[in-house]
């Protein structure tokens, strides 16, 4: 019979994660849906400290200034309206509270830096090669924070530019990290309002980018995540209705993938257990006053228990 898709297959890397490892995830939306998919399973992870951020540049210097455990002051801050925000965030830490935005910042980083010394694993995707520059400092940004397009010069990163930024976030990540791996992946979400070819072009300079860095780093490796979404599932019934983000069967497939290429084999029968136990806590009773629904929880109180004592590192 013949084969009507382009499968890639997944291969067991090495430095796998298991439930002893402490994973620090960077970079664009897609990085939270692994995040979501690595706590669910309650493994032990920090993600995105800046929030969402696209762009290599941003991520070394969110990366950096968690290294070195960076104090942000009112000077670090802008003001647009009412709100305050740093072009280094995500506009998730804005607000019309100065002392509240620089808290949250510095608190974000503070744990980062402590999460960064421990961890065994930094997974960092990038999303496109695609800057912009604030013309008042020339310095590139992580958001925009919905200030006038004029106000910024839009251009493409060079591949040499984002080998440098990787560069940087590796050296940072080593002076207080030496032990730790990193996980390179792009993005399989098309940013089009820059064009089809634009966007084509960006991921391209992402991809050599990447491919450079992690071919001189033993200790550094690329998923094929863009690969999986562009090739094995090429096929919109893979998409959601805007036909650019990738649905929950897409996402699940390519955990698989993740799991089957990343994760510990001796870690799958502890997930077996917590996904039981995660379905049953979100088992929704007709009526919670029975004596089957008290005695349900009970039992499911018990084996949460029994789980946390085991390995106290998960929590529920």
């Amino acid at each position: 019979m013949s084969e009507f898709r382009t499968v890639l297959t997944p291969k067991k890397q090495e430095n796998q994660i298991d439930y002893q490892s402490k994973v620090m995830l960077f970079g664009s939306c897609f990085t939270e849906h692994i995040n979501q998919k690595l706590e669910y399973f309650k493994f032990d992870t920090l993600p995105n400290p800046f929030g969402i951020v696209f762009n290599s540049s941003a991520i070394y210097t969110a990366v950096n200034h968690c290294v070195i455990n960076k104090v942000y002051a009112q000077a670090d801050l802008n003001q647009h309206g009412e709100l305050w925000f740093s072009f280094n965030h995500h506009s998730q830490f804005s607000s019309a509270n100065l002392v509240q935005t620089l808290a949250e910042i510095n608190s974000n980083i503070s744990k980062a830096h402590q999460f960064l010394k421990k961890a065994t694993h930094i997974v960092i995707t990038l999303g496109t090669a695609w800057i912009y520059r604030y013309n008042d400092t020339a310095k590139i940004v992580a958001n925009c924070h919905k200030i006038p397009q004029q106000k910024f010069t839009k251009s493409l990163q060079s591949i040499a530019a984002i080998t440098n930024d990787l560069d940087g976030i590796y050296t940072a990540i080593k002076t207080i990290n030496p032990k730790v791996n990193m996980l390179f992946t792009v993005s399989p979400i098309r940013h089009l309002r820059n064009g089809f070819a634009e966007n084509n072009l960006s991921k391209a300079h992402l991809i050599a980018a990447i491919q450079q860095h992690v071919s001189q780093q033993k200790d550094c490796f690329y998923m094929p995540i863009y690969e999986l979404m562009m090739d094995d599932l090429r096929d919109y019934r893979f998409y959601e209705a805007d036909m650019i983000h990738p649905n929950a069967t897409a996402l699940n497939y390519i955990w698989d993938f993740f799991k089957a290429s990343y994760l510990s084999d001796k870690a799958i029968p502890l997930m077996k257990e917590i996904d039981r136990l995660q379905k049953d806590l979100q088992h929704r009773p007709f009526n919670r006053n029975t004596d089957a629904y008290r005695e349900f929880r009970l039992h499911l109180d018990e084996k949460m228990a029994k789980l946390t004592a085991q390995h106290p590192s998960i929590k529920f």
